[in-house]
């Protein structure tokens, strides 16, 4: 105890006058606002029957699905990102295949998947109408981004994906498409 209390009386003057004392801590640097997108989603007749709104956050993207009623035939719909943010063909073709940089396999159960643009299904009511919320870590804008520069759509097909089986899990014609530029 001899030696701790001389050592302590000479660090004395040094705590007092903050030599000794940790840097203050550093304010977090402001998150950047999340950046937010909205579009509508047409039909082969390129009626509006519903809207998709985005917003891109620092680990992922949520994207919002709104159908209004008769919007959709009832039951479960695959979705999915396309590479080209073009849906001027009532076919929804021009929007190619998925978006894939990396060329995953299709298939959110796939051991080889997914690709980046592989999402849940939606499953519209006995109306025609579809609500719901997902997630991708696709992201929005910046490198490998939706927004590049031609774009993405978001494509809505007739049948479910079975999230295995190439090159789209089943999921058949291409019913609904919102652009994303």
């Amino acid at each position: 105890m001899t030696r701790i209390l001389p050592l302590l009386a000479l660090l004395g003057p040094f705590a007092a006058s903050g030599a000794l004392a940790q840097e203050p801590a550093k304010e977090p640097a402001a998150a950047k606002p999340a950046e937010t997108f909205q579009a509508p989603v047409k039909n082969a007749k390129g009626d509006t029957i519903g809207t998709i709104a985005i917003r891109d956050g620092a680990n992922s993207l949520v994207l919002r699905i709104a159908i209004q009623p008769g919007g959709l035939p009832p039951g479960w719909h695959g979705l999915h990102f396309h590479a080209v943010g073009d849906c001027s063909d009532p076919k929804f073709l021009n929007s190619k295949a998925h978006v894939n940089h990396d060329q995953s396999k299709h298939g959110l159960l796939n051991p080889d998947g997914p690709d980046e643009g592989d999402l849940p299904n939606l499953y519209a009511t006995q109306d025609g109408s579809a609500n719901a919320e997902v997630t991708s870590e696709t992201p929005l804008t910046g490198e490998g981004g939706l927004k590049d520069g031609d774009g993405s759509a978001l494509i809505i097909h007739a049948n479910e994906d079975d999230h295995t089986s190439q090159p789209i899990g089943g999921a058949g014609d291409r019913v609904a498409c919102a652009v994303i530029k």
